[in-house]
C-alpha cells in the first residue's frame, strides 16, 4: 500500500544519504577543499531527513567541515569557523522558509477546496429550496384554481342530477355551468404549462376580476355574492394582484362548499399603507382552532395556502368566525416599494 511504499522510499533515501556522507567524509580527510561540498549536503539532509534529525545532521556536518579544515590548515582560524557555519545557517533559513511557504500553499489549497465544496453544497441547497418553493407555489395554485374548479363542477353536476327528470331546464343550466367551469380550468392548466399571468386578470383590473368572480359564483351556486370596492384604486404589483385574487377564489370556494351561506360579500380596500381583500359570509361558521389537518383526506389546506401567500409578500391573514355567526376572512398586503403615493 501507499504507507509501505513511502516507508521504503524513506529508508532508501536514508541509505543513499549515509553513503554520500561517508564519501564526503573520505574526500574531506584527503583534501581541505572537500569542505565546499558541505553546502549542498546541508540541503540534502534538510530535505531527506525527518525534521528532528535534519538539524543535528547539519550541525554535525558543519562541525566535521570545521574540524577537517582546521586540521589541514594546522590552525583553527575564524574563516574555518565562519564559512561552514554561515553556509549551514543559510541552508537552514532557506529550507525552513521554503517549508513555511509550502505549508501556507497547502493550507490555501485546502481552503480553496473547502470553499469550492461549500459553494457546491450551497448551490445544491439553493436549488433544493427553489424546487420546494416552486412545489409549494404550484400546490397553492392548483388548490386555488383547479381543485376548486373541480369541486364546483362536482357540485353543479350533483345539482343537475337532483333536478332530473323533474326540471330538465334547470339540469341543463347546471350542466352548462359545469362545462364553463371545465373550460376555465382548462385555461388555468394551460397557464401552468405556459407560465403566463392568470387568465382571470388578463385585460382587466383586480377589481374587475373580483367583480366577475362574484358574479360567476352567484350564477353557478345557490348563494348571492356582492362586490364592494373602497378607496382610490391604484396599480398593484402582479404578485399582489394574483395573491389577492387567489385568496378570494379560495375563500369563496370554501364558503360555497362548507359554509351553507345564503349571502357573501367580497370587499377590496385600497388604503395608504396596504391593500386588503375581505370575504364575509352569513354561513354556519366554525371554530378556527379546530380546523382539520392539511392533506388530501383531512382537507384544511386552503387556509394554510392563503397564509403562505400573504406571508411570502409580507402581509397578514386574519380569520374571524364562530359556530352560527358566519365567517370574515381578511388578507392585507403592505404597499410595495416603488408604488406611487
Amino acid at each position: 500500500d501507499s504507507a509501505s511504499r513511502s516507508s521504503q522510499a524513506e529508508d532508501s533515501a536514508a541509505v543513499w544519504l549515509a553513503a554520500l556522507s561517508s564519501a564526503w567524509l573520505l574526500l574531506l580527510a584527503l583534501s581541505a577543499d572537500g569542505v565546499w561540498l558541505a553546502f549542498p549536503l546541508y540541503f540534502l539532509q534538510l530535505h531527506l531527513l525527518p525534521r528532528r534529525a535534519a538539524l543535528p545532521a547539519v550541525v554535525a556536518t558543519a562541525s566535521a567541515g570545521i574540524t577537517a579544515y582546521a586540521a589541514h590548515a594546522g590552525a583553527l582560524t575564524p574563516a574555518a569557523v565562519i564559512g561552514p557555519s554561515l553556509g549551514a545557517a543559510v541552508a537552514v533559513a532557506v529550507v525552513r522558509g521554503y517549508q513555511a511557504l509550502y505549508r501556507e500553499s497547502e493550507r490555501r489549497r485546502r481552503l480553496i477546496e473547502e470553499l469550492t465544496a461549500t459553494r457546491a453544497e450551497l448551490a445544491l441547497a439553493q436549488h433544493t429550496a427553489g424546487v420546494l418553493g416552486e412545489r409549494e407555489r404550484l400546490a397553492g395554485e392548483i388548490h386555488d384554481t383547479l381543485a376548486q374548479g373541480l369541486t364546483s363542477i362536482q357540485l353543479l353536476l350533483r345539482a343537475a342530477e337532483r333536478a332530473l327528470p323533474a326540471a330538465p331546464e334547470a339540469a341543463a343550466r347546471h350542466v352548462g355551468q359545469a362545462r364553463q367551469t371545465a373550460v376555465d380550468n382548462l385555461a388555468e392548466a394551460r397557464r401552468f404549462v405556459a407560465a403566463l399571468a392568470p387568465p382571470a386578470l388578463d385585460g382587466t383590473t383586480l377589481a374587475g376580476a373580483l367583480e366577475r368572480l362574484c358574479a360567476t359564483t352567484t350564477a353557478r351556486h345557490r348563494i348571492t355574492v356582492r362586490f364592494r370596492c373602497g378607496g382610490a384604486a391604484r396599480p398593484l404589483p402582479t404578485a399582489h394582484e394574483v395573491a389577492l385574487l387567489r385568496i378570494a377564489q379560495s375563500a369563496l370556494a370554501n364558503t360555497v362548499r362548507h359554509a351553507g351561506a345564503a349571502t357573501a360579500e367580497v370587499t377590496l380596500s385600497h388604503r395608504a399603507d396596504h391593500t386588503a381583500v375581505e370575504v364575509a359570509d352569513d354561513g354556519r361558521g366554525f371554530a378556527p382552532e379546530r380546523l382539520p389537518a392539511s392533506g388530501p383526506e383531512g382537507g384544511g389546506y386552503g387556509l394554510a395556502a392563503m397564509r403562505a401567500r400573504v406571508d411570502a409578500l409580507g402581509g397578514t391573514l386574519t380569520v374571524s368566525s364562530a359556530p352560527g355567526r358566519g365567517t370574515v376572512l381578511t388578507a392585507r398586503l403592505p404597499r410595495a416599494d416603488g408604488e406611487d403615493r
